[in-house]
């Protein structure tokens, strides 16, 4: 790896010298052992604690297949994906790989005892397979978590809807929570150049998927002026959307659960803020039942900070908690986006109000690689901004999921992976000096954790 680091640190190496760096017999990698699926039985989702099913382990490198590319990783980041996949929810993860080992003897090699796990990272390219003309070692890059076969002409319109798409480090192996990936090349983006290695990595799944919910014909489509009611918008999803809402001429609604993180929003520039904690919103009796008062009483609570007008567009990723208020609450003929079901899968909501007030249900799943392409185009312009808020280090990943799962956190957290320390990687100090600002706003003082 010293090899390897001393490259990347080169402001001269060439693509021969990182060609002819030998690639290591084996390297650190977060995974999951298929033989500790069942450890959190009998448990609720909130008692399963990421530290335990998570391990640092050496691995070998995997095969390199025509369209890949081996990436040294120098940083990854926390998705919810990953907590999903560490308390072996909606399913033990392993199912994932076995189903995509069956696709081709090559797929074959992601079905494994352990699951190298991870849906972002920022690195640079350290071999390319055959086939591959666009990208060479030396690159520096961050990936997309898209991964597609594209034999089947369902995905040549849209890549998210061929039928073997798949979450890469979520449905395959391979991820980004280690010192080496492997990737599609059709998965790489350049890295923006004015971010440190570990803002570089926060943004790929969480911006990608906030620009296909709102701003992609796509999902919901968002124009100058609409309201666009937003839940969890200090959080790592959120964050995005309150940004693409301003950048779009919109009129962001944040629903936070602190005044901590009403500031950020205002930080933001966002002036339509519901602290729903203290505000105390029960969208559920004790008797588990939906109380249709209180959808009404946030209703009420959007008009008084909208001027009188209702939202255009929810921006939904809780889910079960929220689902019911999310469709009561968006203006008639409005449009409710859903990407994600953080608090519970199955959703309940009052369908009078979606039938009669023609609303529309949109569901929204990452974003095709035009989509994600896109969105890393305005991180590099500045025009979007990371929002990590802490960093851990590689053989810490698990508290670092931890933390995201008990909410214990704001933005986006990142991982070091091969980075020895925060702040490297910046090679356009010009544009950073311009955003630097903004690029801090959600920054905890505390610094790297582990």
């Amino acid at each position: 790896m010293k090899d390897i680091l001393d490259a990347i640190s080169a402001p001269d190496a060439t693509p021969a010298d990182y060609a002819a760096i030998p690639l290591p017999e084996s390297y650190r990698a977060v995974t999951l052992h298929a033989d500790e699926t069942g450890m959190f039985e009998g448990l609720a989702s909130a008692d399963k604690d990421p530290r335990r099913s998570m391990h640092v382990d050496e691995v070998a490198p995997p095969e390199l297949g025509p369209g890949e590319a081996v990436i040294a990783v120098m940083a990854a980041a926390i998705n919810y994906n990953t907590v999903w996949s560490a308390i072996f929810e909606p399913l033990p993860t392993f199912a994932f790989l076995k189903r995509y080992g069956r696709v081709s003897p090559l797929a074959a090699r992601h079905d494994l005892p352990y699951h190298q796990i991870g849906s972002d990272l920022a690195g640079v390219v350290l071999r390319v397979g055959p086939g591959v003309n666009m990208w060479k070692p030396g690159d520096r890059v961050v990936a997309h978590c898209l991964s597609v076969e594209l034999e089947s002409a369902e995905g040549h319109g849209d890549t998210m809807l061929d039928p073997e798409q798949r979450i890469w480090g979520f449905e395959t192996n391979f991820g980004g929570l280690a010192e080496l990936a492997l990737v599609k090349t059709n998965q790489l983006m350049p890295k923006p150049e004015h971010l440190t290695w570990e803002e570089a990595a926060c943004p790929g799944l969480v911006n990608s998927t906030a620009y296909r919910q709102l701003v992609s014909t796509n999902g919901a489509a968002m124009k100058q002026g609409d309201n666009v009611l937003i839940w969890g918008a200090s959080g790592g999803l959120g964050s995005y959307a309150v940004q693409y809402a301003l950048a779009g001429g919109a009129t962001p609604v944040c629903v936070v659960s602190s005044p901590a993180k009403a500031e950020l929003c205002r930080a933001m520039g966002a002036e339509a803020i519901i602290d729903r904690s203290a505000e105390d919103y029960r969208f559920w009796t004790d008797t588990g039942e939906q109380d249709p008062k209180e959808w009404k009483r946030l209703g009420s609570r959007i008009r008084e900070l909208t001027g009188g007008e209702d939202v255009d567009i929810v921006f939904e990723h809780p889910g079960r908690e929220t689902f019911g208020a999310s469709v009561f609450v968006a203006k008639r003929g409005g449009t409710v986006v859903t990407c994600a079901s953080t608090t519970g899968f199955t959703h309940e909501y009052d369908n009078r109000y979606l039938w009669m007030n023609l609303k529309r249900i949109i569901g929204s799943h990452f974003a095709n690689y035009k989509e994600a392409w896109a969105a890393n185009r305005l991180i590099a312009k500045g025009r979007i901004h990371p929002t990590l808020s802490r960093s851990y280090r590689l053989e810490h990943a698990g508290q670092a999921a931890h933390d995201v799962h008990k909410n214990l956190h704001q933005g986006k957290v990142g991982v070091l992976c091969l980075a020895p320390a925060e702040g490297l990687g910046v090679t356009d100090h010009e544009t950073r000096l311009r955003f630097e600002k903004a690029i801090n706003r959600f920054r905890a003082p505390a610094g790297v954790l582990g």
